[in-house]
């Protein structure tokens, strides 16, 4: 197994030398276990989705 992390995607196992050689083409790089995870960071949060509201009753008779 072959371990890869990217600055947005996160991290990820490639399988195969080959699918982890076309990875890093596009921007991974390979880590170890053993690698401090301070010298490893990598940004995986996903924004947050603000909901809207339901409009109100007095919003929906006025709006009609």
């Amino acid at each position: 197994m072959i371990y890869l992390q990217h600055e947005l995607h996160g991290r990820k196992i490639a399988y195969m030398e080959m699918e982890a050689e076309f990875d890093e083409k596009n921007g991974w790089t390979r880590y170890t276990l053993d690698t401090p995870v301070e010298a490893a960071p990598v940004a995986n949060e996903l924004e947050v989705k603000r909901r809207r509201g339901r409009p109100s009753l007095e919003a929906a008779e006025q709006g009609a």
